[in-house]
């Protein structure tokens, strides 16, 4: 029998930040909900045999990111021109939205290790083992990757910019 409870109370403890997590790995809010639809569920079937849930949660969601991030997408592209004409107000509404949006923009530049140990390290603010832990390697490859991946940011950052 699931402790049902108990993994109420972990999914709403837990459930905004796992969330933000799963937008800063994917790029997408929906996509990024649907990411933590498919740890969640991981985590419910492994309930009753988990020590320390949140841990596992975001092992589930990087893992869950990695498996969906290897499969081809042949879906809707998006595109820099809309089709539809935009007013003034919903320009505005637009140009703020992308401004909060550069984060996530700039994170969908890494390949998807460089972004979870990103995102691991400082928006969940993990140390290195702790990472290291999560992703299942080893420490010395978190240290390497994050190095990579913010000397990429840099760049990125540094190049929008100039523009």
């Amino acid at each position: 029998m699931r402790d049902e409870a108990g993994f109420r109370s972990f999914v709403e403890t837990n459930g905004a930040t796992l969330l933000h997590a799963a937008r800063l790995l994917t790029g997408d809010h929906h996509r990024g909900e649907d990411l933590v639809q498919t740890a969640l569920t991981r985590v419910y079937l492994k309930w009753g045999r988990i020590d320390a849930p949140l841990p596992y949660a975001r092992r589930a969601l990087v893992n869950a990111h990695i498996d969906q991030s290897r499969r081809r997408w042949w879906g809707e592209r998006p595109t820099e021109t809309l089709p539809e004409v935009v007013d003034t107000e919903q320009d505005a509404a637009t140009t703020a939205s992308d401004s909060r949006d550069e984060l996530r923009r700039i994170l969908n530049g890494l390949a998807a290790k460089e972004r979870a140990v990103v995102v691991l390290r400082y928006y969940c603010d993990l140390s290195e083992q702790e990472t290291a832990a999560t992703l299942g390697m080893p420490v010395g490859t978190v240290k390497s990757t994050c190095s990579r991946a913010l000397a990429r940011l840099r760049v990125a950052v540094t190049s929008g910019v100039d523009q």
